[in-house]
């Protein structure tokens, strides 16, 4: 039977990402783990619902029964953009066609939690892949790149807003929305009623971000939430100065709220955020980390849960 879920706020709902057990990035990291375990870990661990895994079944008729089985619903689908490379856009509307077929169906399957935010994020000229230094090797767009991101994020978040979802802009480490002030205008040159932000707070505070000033900055705009936790002597680590996003993930950079190695104030970000009242929708568990270089993944997954059910409690 699906695990009953503690009272919490009005309109939240806690998910947890498959990165926990199988990185999507680095596929061989946790590509031993198949979805059932992984589903049934979540569920066992008392979420609600989970993103898509790599190691997840195309097939949306058996996901849709795989997650009905435990009472998951999608907490938000994903789409990579590729606004400032050549041809990059056609790339992306593909793609973002693909994900609004799947929610199509996967929504009439009458999922517990209807899904309706869209994760995005441009990986045009990123280095986040790549074994590249990723505090020498940031990209930095043109004001033409700039223009073709926001104008390109402006046209597929109305297309996604004329099919009933909300488009969310994650900033990225590696990529060319990083920090806070790339945050800032890519806010500043996209259309509010089109594009809103994802705030993960692991890759914010990574960057160097104050995540006081981004949410209240820009607290309308805040329409999904992961909260990802920092290991600051991970993050400080001088063998690592010239680290790459691989190596710095395999090293353990990020874990969950509630683990104590973690250096993010999550009663603060909760405070902040106003669960219930300002912000609405999913917060969602995510730690990139490989799922054998410590605790297992249910280890982590239990511990953020506990840590939430009684900060929102």
């Amino acid at each position: 039977m699906p695990a009953q879920h503690a009272p919490r706020p009005d309109g939240i709902h806690l998910g947890i990402t498959p990165t926990c057990w199988t990185n999507d990035d680095f596929p061989l990291l946790g590509n031993d783990i198949p979805m059932e375990q992984c589903l049934s870990e979540i569920a066992l661990a008392g979420f609600e619902g989970c993103s898509i895994g790599h190691t997840f079944t195309t097939d949306v008729d058996a996901l849709i029964a795989a997650m009905h089985l435990r009472g998951l619903s999608v907490s938000e689908p994903w789409v990579s953009s590729y606004f400032t490379v050549p041809d990059g856009a056609a790339r992306t509307a593909r793609d973002l066609l693909k994900v609004l077929e799947f929610l199509k169906q996967f929504n009439a399957g009458d999922p517990p939690v209807p899904t309706r935010t869209i994760g995005v994020a441009e990986f045009g000229r990123s280095v986040h892949l790549q074994q590249l230094s990723l505090r020498s090797n940031k990209p930095e767009f043109t004001d033409e790149q700039w223009a073709d991101l926001t104008d390109g994020l402006n046209k597929i978040g109305e297309i996604v807003a004329g099919q009933g979802f909300t488009l969310a802009y994650h900033p990225h480490m590696g990529t060319g929305v990083q920090t806070q002030s790339d945050l800032d205008r890519l806010m500043r040159d996209t259309d509010p009623r089109h594009v809103g932000l994802l705030l993960d707070t692991g890759h914010l505070t990574w960057a160097g971000a104050d995540l006081t000033e981004v949410v209240e900055r820009h607290r309308d705009r805040i329409t999904h939430v992961h909260l990802k936790n920092v290991r600051g002597g991970v993050r400080a680590d001088r063998t690592l100065a010239d680290g790459s996003f691989r190596e710095y993930v395999e090293a353990g950079i990020f874990t969950v709220p509630g683990d104590s190695d973690g250096d993010i104030d999550f009663d603060d970000v909760l405070k902040l955020l106003r669960p219930g009242e300002s912000y609405r929708g999913w917060l969602v568990v995510e730690a990139e980390q490989d799922p054998h270089g410590g605790h297992p993944p249910l280890h982590y997954a239990r511990t953020a849960h506990t840590y939430l059910a009684r900060a929102l409690g």
